[in-house]
């Protein structure tokens, strides 16, 4: 018998969003995840807010909806907040029941803000590396380490000379005015973004188009390629070298000597000489054009030394996703600290989209 196409609306509806929710679906395995998480931080979270006054958007909600913004490549809060309004799976994820009103983008995005305080986002990605489940997945000795650009927030015609020397145009009008940039030399020493100061103008190599932008840094351990440590920092030809130092530094005081593995930019003679005064193996790829490289014999002709080249390369398979999936690849933020908490969340999230498998495959 074939069945009417009619709308019928019911008084009352009794909706089990647990219920609606596959039992394989990959996100039950990484809310659990989560949960256990952000358990851990909750002393971090009660010291972010006032003991009194009106109660806030939960902190543990609030990472849950951020973490569905990296998952499902969501451009806004506005657009999540909309998502919110009719998807059950995101309700059931973030915690919010079915008749529960959904939040303001602009108050979510304020309640967000308070989480930069605490530098919850490491704390965040510390948690989960922690549970014993995830822990034992890790590699303790062998890592790779690399740096990829994020484009700031901020356009080309806001870099402006510092001493505020710089010239109208001579045609056009409005807010958004013809310049014509030909000739004139352009520096960090001489200028600055006016839209977001801390970006700093930068090119990734020969060739390429200089951007406004930041570098993001992450330390990843070579088992299964999992994200252990992330940072941003301003973009700068020392950079790299100088985050990789500030990360494998904890991971250095061991017994037996660790490893990492790294590309030719980190081939200069007092980083390496600074990794094996920190009993830290560098298998760093050797540079040798026009130059000696500061990697020799004594480390290459090792068999671990092409198993770190071959596996450092997964490193970009995190960072792509990071800036296509999660959004990171032009920033939505101004400013470094806020730049550096969404990369090291979306690293967060990373990790977290890949756990389930991880964890279900066999040992």
């Amino acid at each position: 018998m074939r069945g009417e196409d009619r709308r019928t609306g019911s008084l009352f509806s009794y909706v089990d969003l647990e219920a609606r929710v596959g039992k394989d679906h990959p996100l039950r395995a990484i809310r659990l995840l989560v949960n256990e998480a952000l358990a851990a931080l909750a002393s971090e979270f009660a010291a972010l807010y006032a003991p009194i006054g009106r109660p806030s958007i939960p902190a543990e909600k609030l990472l849950r909806a951020m973490l569905l913004q990296a998952f499902y490549s969501i451009r806004s809060e506005r657009q999540l907040m909309e998502r919110l309004e009719f998807d059950l799976l995101f309700r059931w994820f973030v915690g919010l029941g079915i008749d529960d009103a959904v939040w303001d983008h602009s108050v979510f995005s304020k309640n967000r803000d308070r989480l930069l305080e605490g530098e919850i986002a490491a704390k965040f990605l510390n948690a989960v590396l922690a549970q014993p489940r995830v822990k034992r997945l890790l590699s303790a000795e062998h890592f790779s380490v690399d740096g990829t650009l994020i484009e700031a927030w901020a356009s080309m015609k806001s870099f402006k000379p510092k001493d505020g020397a710089d010239k109208p145009p001579a045609e056009g009008g409005g807010r958004n005015k013809e310049t014509d940039f030909h000739g004139e030399k352009r520096s960090n020493e001489t200028h600055a973004s006016t839209t977001d100061p801390e970006a700093r103008l930068y090119r990734k190599g020969v060739g390429k188009e200089a951007k406004l932008c930041f570098i993001g840094h992450a330390l990843m351990e070579n088992r299964h390629g999992l994200f252990v440590d992330a940072c941003l920092t301003p973009a700068d030809g020392h950079a790299e070298r100088i985050a990789a130092l500030h990360m494998i530094e904890p991971r250095a005081d061991q017994p037996r000597a660790i490893t990492l593995g790294a590309d030719k930019a980190y081939d200069a003679e007092d980083f390496v000489n600074e990794l094996r005064a920190m009993k830290v193996t560098p298998h760093v790829a050797q540079n040798t054009s026009g130059r000696t490289s500061a990697i020799d014999g004594r480390t290459t002709r090792h068999a671990g030394y092409a198993i770190s080249q071959r596996i450092r390369k997964r490193i970009e398979e995190g960072f792509g996703w990071i800036k296509t999936i999660a959004g990171q690849e032009k920033t939505r933020f101004r400013g470094r600290d806020r730049v550096g908490w969404a990369f090291t969340f979306a690293a967060a999230a990373y990790n977290l989209a890949r756990l389930p498998k991880l964890m279900a495959a066999p040992t």
